[in-house]
């Protein structure tokens, strides 16, 4: 909505730190979370697995929306970010890949940061909702 959107350029205003847009940080970080999964020894590392996977599901979002094949491109992209190039990101105008610092489409690191913490404390509320539902029921006096 047009709030939301004076909202997040006032907030950049006042934050004028950025980041490359186009599910660039979201793919950089699944792949820091990936990596760090490798040196847990724990039931810890499935849901860091699964962290990273939602992480991914941000820039298939940025394709679907834009109306192009989500599958093809995100795979693309992941192959770009374990070459190293951390900046590349979904370019909508074209339907490809590029480079989101050279192509000057960035987000606001603020916006960014809220929508991760949000998004965390949603999923674990959900996630302690679950672990009351699956306790195992009480025994009822007859």
């Amino acid at each position: 909505s047009l709030h939301d959107a004076l909202c997040v350029l006032s907030q950049t205003v006042k934050n004028t730190a950025v980041l490359p847009g186009g599910g660039a940080p979201e793919m950089l970080m699944a792949q820091a979370v990936e990596e760090e999964s490798k040196r847990v020894a724990s039931k810890h590392v499935v849901a860091m697995e699964a962290y990273a996977k939602a992480l991914r599901t941000m820039p298939m979002h940025i394709a679907d929306n834009a109306g192009y094949d989500s599958t093809e491109l995100c795979a693309g992209l992941k192959a770009k970010h374990h070459e190293g190039r951390h900046t590349w990101g979904l370019e909508m105008d074209r339907g490809g890949l590029g480079d989101m610092v050279a192509l000057g489409i960035c987000e606001s690191l603020q916006v960014k940061e809220q929508v991760l913490l949000s998004s965390s404390e949603a999923a674990e509320m959900i996630l302690r909702v679950d672990d009351i539902v699956q306790c195992a029921p009480r025994q009822r006096q007859q």
